[in-house]
């Protein structure tokens, strides 16, 4: 989408990504279980705005639209009506026009499209937010749950967990197309582990993981589904991980700015978005992310860039199959070279395009309705060098962010500028 003003990220905040594996989640293993709890969906939304808003220096009062990304709040939470939730967190919030996006894993993606476009038809300061909580169901009533990201009625019965098995499924498709090995699947999780070790907000900070061990199926790290087919196909550590967190931004046009008394040299442009969306269930070609490709070739041509501009990015790792893929549909590698990429470390922090250095969502963490925004306020912190231990070494100019829902049903694909 051409912008018809110009639109900045002034900065946000998000609550730690937390869920099992995580030292600040309370389960059964937890010294504190029994004495506390893990935040509410109701709390984590509280805490992110509050963050927010401090972090920015922005008021409640200032704030003219909001746009909440949330999955499955009512199956999780037993809460919907979440836009009125976020009413609740602060008095000067109240009667504002504030409303709920839905598109799955895209649904944080779609809250910033929401509040951009908000931004074009007139207003000027509105905030972005996603918060997810998935931990208070068991994994296999959860992966039920996050089933209706897919065609439920067609593809719920490919197996008790559906969505690591129709990745499993792509893997598969990928590997035999392509020649791509489980070593180079290995290099992603190995990589988004090693940066969500540096990441302080990361779910799975504690968690070492190399190449050696993500490569090979064992008992700590088995092949878990139950499909003959695609069984092989896919190990625990190919997986993002079930999480609870936030992440808000806030965003506004230069009259926004003004209004507020921020100068624009501290925020970062959104240069363009793109949203593509395909049918439930019709995916032509298992070995492509054929929508996401559609959404970065809009993006780049409204931005009047190409993928060699980009000098660091945030893709959707729902399985580190996916971001193998999204290296080719982003114009990062040819069909059939994204292990190529993975392997050769360009991807890496020291690399020449450096991808999900917070640890992406199978290290950092995947609360389903922030992941869009976090990835946008990653780029943002890594533009603004407020990245501690996994900055990067010279700040990046030009960025990108993927957020895919479902078996790439919906992709958002935004390009950022860093303003010096």
């Amino acid at each position: 989408m051409k912008f018809r003003r110009k639109i900045y990220v002034v900065g946000g905040a998000h609550t730690p990504f937390i869920g099992k594996h995580s030292p600040d989640f309370i389960w059964k293993g937890h010294p504190d279980f029994g004495k506390r709890e893990n935040p509410t969906l109701e709390e984590l939304i509280h805490q992110v705005v509050h963050s927010a808003l401090e972090s920015t220096g922005v008021k409640p009062a200032d704030i003219e639209k909001i746009y909440i990304g949330n999955f499955v709040g009512e199956l999780f939470s037993n809460q919907g009506h979440l836009g009125s939730m976020v009413a609740r967190v602060h008095p000067d919030l109240e009667t504002k026009p504030i409303a709920r996006t839905e598109a799955a894993c895209a649904s944080g993606g779609i809250a910033i499209t929401a509040a951009i476009d908000a931004l074009n038809a007139g207003h000027d300061i509105a905030m972005a937010l996603g918060a997810e909580v998935q931990t208070t169901a068991s994994a296999r009533d959860g992966a039920d749950y996050l089933a209706r990201a897919a065609h439920y009625a067609s593809e719920r019965g490919i197996d008790d967990f559906t969505f690591p098995c129709l990745f499993a499924r792509r893997a598969k498709a990928y590997k035999e197309a392509t020649g791509a090995t489980d070593e180079d699947i290995a290099h992603v999780v190995a990589k988004a582990y090693e940066n969500g070790n540096r990441n302080p907000f990361a779910h799975m900070r504690t968690v070492k993981v190399s190449v050696e061990h993500a490569a090979t199926a064992s008992d700590k790290n088995p092949n878990f589904l139950k499909n003959p087919e695609y069984k092989e196909h896919l190990k625990i550590t190919d997986c993002s991980q079930v999480s609870d967190g936030a992440s808000a931004i806030l965003l506004a046009t230069e009259e926004g700015l003004e209004k507020l008394g921020i100068d624009k040299r501290s925020c970062v442009e959104i240069l363009a978005y793109a949203q593509a969306t395909s049918a439930l269930g019709a995916v032509k070609d298992l070995t492509r992310l054929d929508n996401a490709a559609a959404a970065a070739e809009r993006a780049y041509a409204d931005a009047g860039l190409t993928p060699a501009d980009v000098q660091v990015a945030e893709v959707h790792d729902c399985f580190a199959i996916t971001e193998l893929m999204m290296y080719e549909a982003l114009g990062f590698a040819e069909y059939g070279q994204g292990g190529a990429l993975a392997r050769s470390g360009a991807t890496r922090l020291d690399g020449s395009i450096p991808v999900n250095t917070g640890g992406g969502l199978m290290a950092f963490g995947h609360p389903v309705g922030a992941t869009g925004v976090k990835q946008v306020l990653e780029i943002y912190r890594q533009m603004k060098g407020r990245c501690g231990d996994y900055q990067l070494a010279t700040p990046p100019t030009i960025g990108l962010t993927a957020n895919m829902g479902g078996d790439d049903r919906t992709t958002v694909v935004m390009l950022m500028r860093n303003v010096a």
